[in-house]
């Protein structure tokens, strides 16, 4: 596997606009010669989608659901950064920048990092064009509120539904152009494998989740926006169908996957309340602007009601520990932080495991209205799944999985090591080290697909490109037979076994336990060693026993499932086997050897300053490792600190 970044040279301020300049270009005729197939219609996907096929490139645009609007990026809730110093409050786009390493914990591309902040000020002015309904302030201009990991209000929103806003401006650009003929849209439709003719990603196969069908896809290049994989936790916040699959099958075409250990925790989000879950609910980020964390500071006032606790005996955990930042510190600091006091029996609740947090504060300071204005849409899905009103009493919050730093490795130009499969938002790697700061995910798929696809991918098809390809290709046949057999090994799991059968989703949760237990928001060698015990035991029980009903051929959403936790079960080991290899903690990956005195992650900068990626060596074999060295030319390396 060969890894070149094609990171330009020169200054950092000067890269991107010295890349753009040298990217060799598709003149406006020749684009319109063109087929890409795009996956996923997420904010990178949908903005891809818009932008590429405005360009002139014909477009084939893939997701799973019904419609494109219903892609996961709808769920963001708390908003989008941007360095627009609107506040004038001392914001740049090399302290966003600067932000978003240290807050990364120095495990990402600083050139991939400096882009992004650069970038960010052109997507407010697109969305606005759009008709994004960003909240404004009492004159008119836009508001920003504050997110965690920065002293700076630079997070634009719309209430609590900024994914859904977004994705509704790059649904409408994408209708456009679907409208124009230049994107046919493929809903309900999976992708199941890559496609390589000659090394080159040229086509996928999918299934139509409708009729059954299995069919051929071929193009010029290949995008994938299809999205993180922390449903192998079984529980989190993502939406049900959120998977691994594309991801998984490019990883096995020798798409080399890197740092998948890299899995974010978010702080807030409504606790699990019974064996009988199948997702958790996030609790937007932008909450802890005017709630505060707090738990009984004596064990005896947990059985008392949050308002009869004297505020003199409420332990504000956060703000004590992290005066500098309070409430607002990054993620995997204050999802550690609500663990250890829960550990320590200071949990509230039935379970003992959640933490409050009051808005009492505010309403007091504000009033009621003001609070309602910002979170009331929040406050509302809380009291309907929970029946607390949070304006009366504290929320219960608790972490959960989020996010997904790891993903497909990415040079420079968003193209993966195979050529011709570039890969946008979260399903690559590139941006955000190992723990994302909050606002920074949708910030991240518009920067993609709206102005850093739409240059490298033409520089792409102006250099590699190998002429037309057609779908009756030997290589597209033979991908097409290995998607069919295995569909049936699905199909046929224990028909021919005496044994009890069990359901997809039984596998499916005991994954997922043994992926939170060990490799979860505290991993520790014995235990990630146990977890690399357990999985390849679990998948060789799921290819005996599992229960799939129906047939190839029709609606089948069991088949769906399995297809999912089989890759699951298989990707659950690589994270096990990065998150056992890289021996420190960073992030989002705290390992409990290396902590300090109080309990803060310990890096080691001298043996792992660098990505991790794994590449596919076969069905049980080891994969192999290979690195990226990161270097840090312009934010010094040292400890993070937000006290």
């Amino acid at each position: 596997m060969k890894l070149d970044a094609k990171i330009p040279s020169g200054p950092i301020e000067k890269k991107w606009d010295k890349a753009r300049f040298e990217l060799k270009l598709v003149n406006p005729a020749n684009k319109r010669r063109h087929k890409l197939i795009i996956v996923g219609t997420g904010l990178g996907g949908a903005s891809a989608a818009a932008t590429l096929s405005e360009l002139g490139y014909d477009v084939e645009c893939f997701c799973f659901q019904d419609s494109p609007r219903r892609a996961h990026s709808i769920a963001a809730q708390g908003g989008i950064n941007a360095a627009k110093n609107y506040q004038n409050d001392g914001d740049s786009v090399w302290r966003l920048f600067y932000d978003t390493v240290k807050g990364g914990d120095y495990r990402s591309r600083e050139a991939n990092v400096y882009r992004l902040s650069q970038v960010s000020v052109n997507i407010i002015d697109q969305c606005v064009a759009q008709g994004v309904p960003f909240a404004r302030e009492y004159g008119g201009v836009l508001a920003n509120r504050s997110f965690g990991g920065a002293q700076v209000s630079r997070t634009f929103y719309a209430r609590g539904q900024t994914g859904q806003q977004l994705l509704l401006g790059a649904y409408s650009a994408l209708n456009r152009q679907i409208a124009r003929g230049k994107v046919k849209m493929h809903t309900r439709m999976e992708m199941l494998d890559l496609v390589l003719v000659d090394g080159h990603a040229r086509g996928i196969i999918t299934r139509n989740l409708v009729t059954g069908e299995i069919e051929r896809w071929a193009a010029d290049a290949v995008v994938l926006a299809t999205g993180g994989y922390g449903n192998v936790f079984y529980l989190s916040t993502n939406a049900m169908g959120s998977n691994v699959t594309a991801a998984y099958r490019a990883y096995k075409r020798g798409a080399g996957f890197a740092n998948p250990c890299f899995t974010q925790i978010h702080p807030t989000c409504i606790p699990v309340s019974g064996n009988y879950q199948s997702k958790l609910t996030l609790m937007s980020e932008s909450l802890r602007n005017d709630g505060r964390v707090w738990v009984p500071r004596n064990k005896e006032d947990l059985k008392k009601k949050p308002k009869d606790i004297d505020p003199a005996d409420r332990y504000y955990y956060l703000e004590e520990r992290y005066p500098s930042f309070g409430n607002l510190v990054p993620r995997d600091v204050a999802s550690r932080a609500a663990k250890k006091v829960c550990d320590e029996g200071y949990g509230v609740g039935a379970t003992g495991q959640s933490v409050y947090l009051d808005f009492g504060t505010a309403i007091e300071r504000d009033g009621k209205r003001a609070v309602e204005d910002r979170y009331g849409n929040l406050f509302e899905m809380y009291e309907r799944i929970t029946g607390e009103n949070p304006y009366g009493t504290p929320m219960r919050i608790y972490p959960a999985v989020h996010y997904t730093m790891g993903g497909l490795w990415v040079d420079y130009n968003l193209m993966s090591n195979v050529p011709g499969l570039h890969v946008l938002g979260e399903a690559n790697f590139s941006d955000h080290g190992a723990n994302r700061l909050g606002a920074s995910a949708l910030m991240q798929g518009l920067a993609d697909g709206y102005f850093v696809i739409p240059y490298t991918l033409g520089n792409y098809i102006a250099t590699e490109w190998k002429g037309e390809v057609s779908a009756d290709h030997p290589a597209f046949v033979k991908a097409e037979g290995e998607v069919r057999e295995r569909t049936r090994k699905l199909l046929d799991i224990g028909k021919n076994s005496g044994a009890e059968k069990k359901s997809v989703d039984d596998f499916h949760r005991r994954l997922g336990k043994i992926m939170w237990e060990h490799c979860g928001m505290a991993r520790n060698a014995k235990g990630l060693e146990t977890a690399l015990q357990e999985i390849p035991a679990l998948r060789e029980e799921f290819w005996s026993t599992a229960y799939v009903p129906g047939g190839s051929d029709e609606f089948n959403p069991w088949l769906e499932k399995a297809g999912r936790v089989a890759d699951f079960l298989e990707f659950g080991e690589i994270m096990c086997r990065d998150a056992l290899y890289r021996d420190e903690s960073c992030g989002g990956h705290f390992r409990e050897e290396h902590q300090s005195e109080e309990g803060e992650a310990v890096r080691n900068d001298e043996d792992f300053s660098h990505g991790a990626i794994w590449e596919y060596q076969g069905d049980n074999v080891e994969p192999k490792l290979h690195k990226e060295e990161l270097t840090f030319e312009n934010v010094k390396l040292t400890t993070r600190s937000y006290k």
